[in-house]
């Protein structure tokens, strides 16, 4: 019986081929395989809390510069709104810069625990100024008297006051930026105190 020929091929196929097709094969299949939609091409699927964040933020991100306005406006608006908050509850976090730091937060507390001539401006002008308007000329000479007199006063008590707590901040925070704190103080010593923002944390007397 004749012996049929083995084809060479069969026997001396190379190895290294049979390896590449079977890997072709598994690649193949395996990108048969469903993907999850949400995780990105070549990596694994996000976690849940990871899958939820991201679509808060696309869904947040305004499309349309009117969105993004509205958004910029509502922003604002919340800012101020605690801005506000701030002032009135002396809350740090949201004051303005203005105000923010321990420096500026001691010269209002200095301010506030003292009675400061230039608060008591305002009544002291509506007093003469309705003397001012009696048509007695001797009441009229003490009004201008009085207006003199008020108005020394106040730059006296505002030099005093300037020359002593430039001297307690410098104790106090002898390493930090003391700089326009003094001025600061003596603005705010200028303004009624039920009017003073933000609103005053000491009593008068009390030592800050």
């Amino acid at each position: 019986m004749p012996v049929q020929p083995v084809p060479l091929g069969f026997v001396f196929r190379s190895r290294a081929k049979e390896e590449k097709a079977s890997a072709d094969k598994a690649a193949v299949n395996f990108s048969k395989q469903p993907r999850d939609p949400q995780a990105p091409k070549g990596r694994p699927t996000p976690k849940r809390s990871e899958a939820q964040s991201q679509r808060r933020s696309v869904a947040s991100t305004p499309t349309t510069r009117k969105d993004a306005a509205k958004r910029q406006r509502e922003e604002r608006r919340q800012a101020l709104d605690r801005q506000r908050q701030a002032l009135a509850g002396g809350d740090e976090r949201y004051l303005p810069a203005r105000d923010k730091g321990p420096v500026r937060r001691f010269a209002r507390d200095w301010v506030d625990s003292r009675f400061n001539m230039a608060e008591f401006f305002l009544p002291f002008a509506v007093v003469i100024l309705v003397l001012s308007v009696v048509r007695v000329p001797s009441i009229q000479a003490l009004a201008l008297w009085l207006w003199a007199v008020v108005i020394v006063l106040i730059v006296v008590d505002a030099v005093v006051s300037g020359f002593r707590l430039k001297k307690r901040l410098a104790e106090r925070f002898p390493e930090q930026n003391r700089r326009g704190a003094v001025a600061y103080g003596l603005m705010r010593s200028l303004q009624m105190r039920r009017l003073r923002l933000p609103k005053p944390q000491v009593k008068r007397g009390e030592r800050p």
